[in-house]
């Protein structure tokens, strides 16, 4: 393989000339944009496959296709599961193998029930086809039509109404069709959303007498869904037979096996949510391997994974939501899926690993963690503050006094910069607030008080003071000043109260401390580790009897939990004077009312992995074959673009190109993969004869590397431009696939670097491409 070429920027308006010069005409569809118009250039791109996992469901539709009647029934029942990327892939589908069925461009609509411009654009095309539909189907379209040309009614009436109609809707379309059992589930489903709209349900057992309609003709309908919603937050009890069978009902959709979770939680069975989220994690991941999705581009998947890392920390199964925080951040980042400023997996995996390893003192591995990817220094203010706030406590927790202060430096220089920032300079750092100078517990001299900055301005600084006067507190105890601790740690918030319960023992108040103590574990009952804290406090405070019942009380709770964490590894002493093994635990017996639950990993892997990239091999435009294998042992980014016509494809390349160096320091190759034949690639080549193009262009018009990466629409039979993060060994660390090239070349440079850094931390599960 020949190293790459030198460019020089000149070679940019070469490559935009000759994109500007033979690209389409205005008349004509962009490169990979959909025929069909706006609508259609998001959402899947992909053919569906009959999966056979989604639900028992039975919608009869205008068609003379029976396939496209399977993908109706599929794309309702995904729907029913939330699983709304894959119904829309299901009713477009339908649409390719019936382009005249109304329904499916209905279904489409219904599946972007949070992008209401989609909708429309998807609804007017149904709207266009109903005259060849029947009147149930019909109905159907106009009860969705009319909710959204309603759109338009302003305030809190004009919402509720509209939201109220729709269900009324549903209610024309039972009384026409009474056996119409997915009717009956939606109207149960409208009901529910209607509560947010200013419609409040008057009656709980109305609706789910409709559910139970639908469960009486269909046992295992999907509704299981919408009956936890429904009791939810209302009476929990009354849904654990659907919670029981939600995933066994739609066992192919995770977010199915994640809601029997939300019962078990409000019982506070934390066990048996955890085995729920479990399953449901298993399950994306599956399909994520199988279908090549970002995790992110699942709309709940960080929601149902982090919810599985509180339940494990519920009943002390650390070591493994240490595991799936840390997979979390493993997983691609992207500016559309996943930020680390969003509700996605890269911010909850950092906030559940620094919230486990603190809670369960693990100090070591977080420190060990601080120098990884994984809890790396950040750009961000809040985060860093967290970061350095959680270094200090570990080090000063281990009595690593001098890093300690170390880190608690770091912050009140972030804190005198932001305040030079803010124009703030002239403020001193409050430390402990008093109104006169008084030495503070590491020996310094808290400043007389003065005015604070303003509410907006504060709130940027409080963070940073508040961890600079959690690391005094913890200093403090360190130190043996108990008293001095105390009201620091006490006001800083988010400190273990049963910790703050033990320094408040320390410094002397014994019946105050054993109080708050009990008040938290009576907040946080079935929990193992405020109650394994409160249980050491007591023996601490010779409470011996209630040590041991409460210990007794651990033990119905054990099974699952790390014993040789520190919270548990200090009640050994305990467990000797009890007469008791080492290993005190208790195995747990079964749950009679969970339903059939099959053998977890069954059901998929249990954490995220990227897939092996198809091989490749295409012509160099000058007779020579170019392939994947050539780059093996080399990490590589694939760029697949649409030929030098492509107007926007020469963006995407102008913007990587200048970058090529910097790849090339890093370590990572580039190459891009082009629709051109040999000779439309040579054109392009032939242009570079003076300003060599600084990466390999290959050929592929017969689109079979395109296909195999799915850079490729199968509805309308034309390629996609895609961008691809390979590692060393051949494994998909990142993708973006789309109507419109990737072009933030310096966020694929950086994410690619955080990617095999983290691949240098952990071995790679080999994991096939799937279909």
């Amino acid at each position: 393989m020949k190293a790459p070429l030198q460019f020089t920027p000149a070679a940019f308006g070469i490559l935009a000339a000759m994109a500007m010069a033979g690209g389409a005409s205005a008349a004509e569809t962009p490169a990979g944009h959909s025929y069909h118009g706006e609508v259609f250039n998001d959402g899947p791109r992909q053919r569906a496959y009959l999966m056979g996992t989604t639900g028992q469901v039975n919608f009869p539709v205008t068609t003379s296709n029976p396939e496209a009647q399977q993908f109706i029934n599929q794309g309702i029942g995904q729907l029913h599961g939330f699983w709304y990327f894959e119904a829309e892939r299901s009713f477009r589908q339908a649409a390719t193998l019936d382009a005249d069925c109304a329904i499916a461009y209905w279904g489409m609509a219904l599946a972007n029930t949070n992008n209401a411009k989609r909708a429309k654009g998807f609804l007017a095309e149904a709207v266009k086809r109903k005259a060849k539909a029947t009147e149930r189907e019909t109905m159907y379209i106009d009860a969705l039509n009319a909710f959204y040309e309603s759109e338009s009614k302003k305030g809190k009436d004009g919402d509720k109404e509209r939201h109220e109609a729709y269900a009324k809707a549903f209610e024309r379309i039972i009384y026409k069709f009474p056996d119409d059992i997915e009717a009956k589930a939606l109207l149960g489903l409208q009901l529910w959303l209607n509560r947010t709209h200013s419609s409040p349900i008057t009656s709980y057992l109305a609706v789910d007498a409709l559910h139970k309609e639908v469960l009486a003709r269909q046992p295992m309908h999907p509704c299981h869904h919408y009956r936890i919603h429904l009791w939810d937050s209302e009476k929990p009890a009354l849904a654990v037979d659907s919670a029981a069978r939600c995933g066994q009902s739609a066992p192919g959709i995770a977010h199915m096996w994640h809601m029997s979770g939300h019962i078990f939680s409000d019982l506070e069975r934390y066990a048996d949510a955890a085995w729920q989220q479990e399953a449901s994690a298993r399950v994306d991941h599956a399909y994520m391997l199988r279908d090549r999705i970002l995790p992110d581009q699942i709309h709940n998947f960080a929601h149902n994974n982090e919810w599985l890392i509180r339940d494990l920390s519920h009943i002390g199964r650390i070591h493994q939501a240490v595991q799936l925080a840390r997979n979390l951040i493993e997983i691609p980042r992207h500016p559309q899926y996943n930020t680390p400023t969003g509700d996605r997996s890269a911010h909850f995996g950092r906030l559940r690993l620094f919230e486990l390893l603190v809670r369960y003192e693990l100090w070591d591995e977080l420190i060990a963690l601080c120098d990884t990817p994984y809890l790396e220094p950040t750009d961000e203010l809040a985060e860093q503050v967290k970061r350095l706030r959680f270094l200090g406590v570990a080090l000063l927790r281990k009595g690593d006094v001098q890093q300690g202060l170390a880190k608690k430096q770091e912050l009140e220089d972030r804190l005198r910069r932001e305040r030079h920032r803010l124009n703030l300079a002239e403020l001193p750092m409050t430390g402990v607030d008093s109104p006169t100078a008084s030495p503070s517990p590491d020996g310094e001299t808290a400043p007389e008080a003065v005015p604070l900055p303003s509410v907006e301005e504060n709130g940027k600084l409080k963070p940073i003071e508040l961890a600079i006067d959690e690391l005094r507190g913890h200093l403090a105890v360190e130190q043996g000043d108990y008293k001095a601790g105390l009201p620091l740690l006490q006001k800083v918030g988010g400190v273990n109260p049963v910790y703050l319960a033990k320094v408040e023992f320390l410094a002397g108040d014994r019946e105050g401390a054993l109080k708050k103590a009990r008040t938290a574990v009576d907040q946080h009952k079935h929990q193992v580790q405020p109650l394994g804290e409160l249980i050491d406090l007591l023996r601490q405070a010779g409470e011996s009897k209630e040590a041991a019942d409460r210990f007794a009380q651990l033990r119905e709770m054990s099974a699952d939990l790390d014993i040789d964490l520190p919270v548990f590894s200090r009640l050994a002493p305990l467990a000797a004077e009890l007469n008791l093994a080492s290993d005190w635990r208790i195995a747990k017996v079964a749950a009679a009312d969970v339903g059939e639950r099959p053998p977890l990993d069954t059901l998929g892997p249990l954490h995220w992995q990227p897939y092996r990239a198809p091989e490749w091999n295409v012509s160099d435009g000058k007779g020579e074959r170019m392939s994947l294998s050539q780059y093996r042992g080399r990490p590589v980014v694939v760029i697949f673009y649409l030929g030098y016509q492509c107007l926007h494809c020469a963006q995407q390349l102008q913007a990587f190109a200048p970058l090529a160096r910097e790849f090339a320091e890093a370590g990572i190759s580039l190459v891009a993969l082009s629709t051109d034949d040999e000779a439309g690639l040579a054109k392009s080549i032939e242009n570079y004869k003076s300003e060599p193009f600084p990466f390999p262009l290959g050929s592929d018009p017969a689109l079979e590397a395109f296909k195999a990466y799915r850079v490729y629409d199968d509805f309308e039979n034309r390629p996609l431009h895609g961008t691809f993060v390979l590692d060393a060994s051949g494994f998909v660390r990142w993708q973006d696939i789309g109507f419109e090239p990737f072009r933030d070349a310096r966020f694929v440079l950086n994410e690619a670097r955080r990617q095999l850094a983290l691949a240098a931390t952990k071995p790679t599960v080999v994991q096939s491409a799937g279909p």
